[in-house]
């Protein structure tokens, strides 16, 4: 059974058991969905702790949950650093051209000419569009804006990413 990266926990929000979350999901509204189930999975552990959303909120540029059964501050201190994973069979069938976070991180990037570039290392979401930070072959981080101008191609099943580059991007 495969688990997928929805959230990482930074920290405990008040003494009611709350948890801060920052987002790894394209799906906030399904993932963090009341009633939802999670995998926490503490660092090198490789069973989850099971959790049902019992509430979800928006704080700033945090998601607060709060689970089933997990009443007070105490209750959720240990799951600090931790990850929160979706289990492969809560996945749902994408359009086109929509993909999952898991298929993109990992992707080799390459520009329109067949060079090179780098490896995708993780997404971050801003107000816009995402952003793919990748790992240059040079070592450097470089972000590439997700928008119809700079990627050209994702094919997720050979792992590779076309990018159009423009002026300025791998500055």
């Amino acid at each position: 059974m495969k688990w997928y990266n929805v959230g990482k926990i930074v920290n405990t929000h008040g003494i009611r058991g709350e948890i801060r979350v920052i987002s790894q999901t394209d799906f906030p509204e399904d993932r963090y969905e009341v009633g939802a189930k999670l995998g926490i999975f503490a660092p090198g552990e490789k069973r989850p702790t099971t959790v049902i959303i019992k509430t979800a909120r928006k704080h700033k540029n945090f998601i607060l949950l709060s689970f089933e059964g997990y009443p007070n501050i105490n209750d959720v201190e240990k799951f600090k650093g931790s990850m929160l994973k979706v289990n492969e069979n809560f996945l749902e069938e994408l359009e086109e051209d929509e993909f999952y976070y898991h298929e993109i991180v990992g992707c080799d990037v390459f520009d329109e000419n067949g060079n090179e570039i780098g490896k995708i290392k993780e997404i971050f979401e801003t107000g816009a569009n995402d952003v793919w930070t990748v790992t240059g072959i040079d070592g450097k981080e470089h972000y590439l804006p997700v928008i119809f101008e700079v990627i050209k191609e994702v094919d997720v099943e050979n792992k590779r990413v076309t990018i159009e580059l423009m002026e300025g991007l791998l500055s």
